[in-house]
Formats: C-alpha cells, structure tokens, sequence
C-alpha cells in the first residue's frame, strides 16, 4: 500500500497540565490502544484506522506530578493537529488555579470545537471545558464533591450531578473514572465496531456493569415523561438497588413527602414506586442469571434482597417460575 492509499489516522489529543488525576490520562489510552489492537488483528488492512494519540500542553516542558511521574508533552497547541477526540482529564483538589494559568488550552478547546472535535470533561477537568463557554445551556456532570462550587463557578451550566454521564451532541461529560471506562467502551464501538468495543470491556471493566446508554444524560432525547425530578429518581433507584433506604427515606432525600412523590411517580410512569423497583431487581436478577456464575443467594444480594426465598418469591409472582428455572432455560437459548 502507498503512502497515498494509506487509511488517515484517527486523531487523539489529550489535554496535559499540573495535577492532573493521572489515571485519567493513562486508561484512556491504554483502553484506546487495547481496542486498536484488537482491530488492526480482526479487520482488513484497508479497512484498519490507526491511532495518533498525542498529549498536549502549553508548553513543551514536562510536567510533575503529585505521583512523582514526569509527563512529557508531544505538541503545544499551536502545533497540535486538527483532533476527531478531545480527552480532558480530571484535576486534584480545587481546580481554580489549575483553569486560571491554562488560557492557551481553553481557547484551543474552543477552537477545536469549532472545527469538529469530540470532547470528553472528566471530573473537575470538566471546569477547563465550561470555562470556554462550550458547556453554556447544555447539560453536564462533575465530581460530586465538586458539584456546589461548580455551580457557582458556572451558573450557565445545567449541572445533572446525580448523573455519571451527559451526552451533548459531540460533548461527553463523567463524573468517575469507571463512567470515563464506559464512555471510551462507548467511543471505541464507534472507530472499530462491537467486538473491539466489548472485548476491551471484558479485559478492563471485569465486574458487572450497565452500558453507557442506560448510564447518561442525553440531550434532547425525548424521555417517557416530562418529570425530571422523577427521572432523576428512577436513576437513582437503578444505581442502589442494594440500598437500604425505605422509599419513604428516598423520596424524603430528595425534598418530597411520600404521599407527592408517590402521586407523581405514578403520573410519569403508570406504575407505583414499589412496583418500579420490583421491575428493576427482576430485571437485574434475570441479566445476572444470565450472564453469571453467582449463586442465587448471591444474586438475591446483588438485587438488594436479603435472601434467596425473598427473590424467589418475588421471581415467582412476576415470572411464574424459580430463579433457578429462569436460569436453565435462559441458558440453554444461550449456549445450546
């Protein structure tokens, strides 16, 4: 192949600083490049599209951090290439002087948008990307102990920090590492398809996770219901399934008496806060008798009963069959 038929390279830049969070650096790319691998061996070379991964900065000199690792920029930003991605990684402790002495970066941001770029905020690394304005009107999320001075910092925000994932058109903001792992899982189903995407998950994200759809907070997407409050609930409730809170304790939390947040949870979705919680550990029960080896006394735990009879009887009424049943014929549709 010519250099002329050569595939362009999907380019990757990500934004370097003091205190930076580094693993925020260092599992993209390691996530990126195992998803590469897998590609370059099971596609086509015509088909293939390397990665350029560049780390850019201000200036070119390396740069300390708090784990006694040096980081060595490749490129400024005046020399940085046109980039399909955009990783901002996470800040320790208060970001304001980190954002304060980054003007370079912050317009380079602003200007990448422009041309077309993607963009991932992680964390606190999220105050470099609405300090250039790109995060004005849209939603976004933070670290949560971050959350109330992010609103003060940038009260044009829509801050969704009960959310560990927003989608705005080409902008990705986390709230973790482990929802950066999803975006990227995410990200990499996009450049090489399903399988890359699903066997970097199975090599980096070994426990049982929900996938990057079922996690954010997507803009513009038309939901069941107008209620956000109620939204932000049911996200709630999907993430701790295994809390003990009652649901009186629950709506209490989120500045409701029970008699409203009952009313009004059965007027976005039709169905009682009970029963909707019942349909989520069913239905988590059932995804994990699938896809696991975890007894069912283990699963009962994982789905926030304390018991195996308790997820039996509850299986039963719902299902008309055991957890045990559900398992064996789920399992021999899927393996037989």
């Amino acid at each position: 192949m010519t250099k002329l038929q050569q595939v362009k390279a999907i380019e990757i830049s990500i934004l370097v600083y003091p205190h930076l969070l580094i693993t925020s650096l260092t599992l993209p790319i390691e996530m990126l490049r195992a998803g590469e691998a897998f590609a370059k061996s099971h596609r086509q070379q015509n088909e293939f599209k390397p990665l350029n991964i560049n780390l850019v900065a201000s200036s070119l000199k390396a740069i300390p951090n708090r784990t006694g690792l040096s980081i060595m920029p490749d490129c400024e930003t005046v020399t940085a290439p046109v980039s399909d991605l955009i990783i901002v990684p996470g800040i320790w402790r208060n970001p304001r002087p980190v954002v304060s002495k980054q003007k370079s970066l912050v317009n380079w941001l602003g200007d990448s948008w422009q041309q077309g770029s993607h963009i991932i905020g992680v964390g606190t690394g999220n105050c470099l990307v609405a300090e250039a304005g790109l995060l004005d009107g849209h939603p976004a999320t933070t670290h949560w102990h971050y959350a109330e001075q992010f609103k003060r910092d940038y009260p044009k925000v829509q801050l969704k920090p009960d959310f560990f994932i927003t989608q705005s058109e080409r902008m990705y903001t986390v709230a973790s590492l482990n929802a950066l792992a999803d975006v990227i899982v995410h990200i990499i189903s996009q450049y090489y398809g399903r399988e890359a995407a699903q066997h970097v998950e199975r090599n980096f994200s070994h426990e049982i996770r929900k996938p990057y759809e079922d996690q954010r907070y997507l803009e513009g997407a038309v939901d069941k219901h107008p209620d956000e409050l109620i939204a932000q609930i049911q996200f709630w409730l999907k993430n701790n399934l295994t809390s003990e809170l009652t649901l009186q304790e629950i709506a209490a939390q989120f500045s409701l008496s029970y008699r409203t947040f009952t009313r009004r949870f059965r007027q976005a979705t039709s169905q009682t806060p009970v029963e909707y919680w019942q349909q989520l550990r069913v239905q988590t029960a059932k995804e994990l008798l699938a896809s696991s080896n975890l007894s069912i006394q283990e699963v009962a735990l994982e789905v926030g009963y304390n018991d195996q009879g308790h997820l039996t009887r509850v299986f039963k009424k719902v299902l008309s069959q055991t957890p045990s049943e559900y398992r064996t014929v789920v399992r021999r549709k899927l393996f037989g």
